[in-house]
């Protein structure tokens, strides 16, 4: 489940450091979403806010996207990027960089780097070039939804490429989720499937 206003941690099995809680943002990844709508970005968003917007009920601490990589998109998304004071986070400098981005350096530093991890005003934003399991946003962008936050109107990878992706990626907190994302997976077929009849 995404909650608003959750102080954001360190993830993905990185050790706190010394300032962490200190300088802990509050997670508003509506926020994130907002900003990347208004700016025009096309990706597609994964991870576990998307399995949020799905039903599941899992805690996350990022937003995961998968940008279209078109020069135009990435100079959208660095702009978003701009909006969202966002800095490169890197374990040689805590702190974060701030990098003056734009479309030609995104277009290389994505494929490049295949991960990217910002630090933002609103929390986490990563940015993936092809997530486990999944050739990138055109593979993704074949079976995603257009899902309505609210406050925006995102495209959100589908239930199906979720599961491939964790599965795929291994991480024994993936693991432990696919079992929860599975059932999801058949009360939304079931429910299909009635909705037919």
């Amino acid at each position: 489940m995404v909650r608003e206003n959750e102080p954001v941690k360190p993830d993905r099995g990185q050790e706190p450091s010394a300032g962490d809680d200190a300088n802990a943002k509050v997670f508003r990844p509506q926020r994130i979403l907002e900003i990347l709508a208004k700016r025009e970005v096309e990706f597609i968003l994964i991870g576990g806010v998307a399995t949020a917007l799905h039903g599941a009920p899992f805690l996350t601490v990022d937003v995961d996207i998968v940008p279209a990589l078109e020069t135009s998109n990435l100079d959208r998304l660095a702009a978003a990027l701009n909006d969202l004071d966002a800095l490169l986070r890197d374990s040689a400098q805590p702190a974060g960089i701030r990098l003056d981005l734009d479309g030609r350096t995104l277009k290389k530093a994505i494929p490049g780097f295949g991960f990217l991890r910002f630090d933002t005003k609103f929390g986490y934003l990563d940015i993936i070039y092809k997530p486990a399991g999944i050739q990138g946003f055109g593979e993704l962008a074949r079976s995603a939804t257009e899902e309505d936050t609210g406050s925006a109107r995102i495209r959100v990878a589908s239930l199906e490429d979720v599961i491939r992706s964790k599965q795929a990626v291994g991480r024994p907190r993936d693991l432990e989720q696919l079992p929860t994302l599975r059932r999801l997976l058949e009360l939304v077929e079931e429910s299909n499937k009635d909705s037919a009849s």
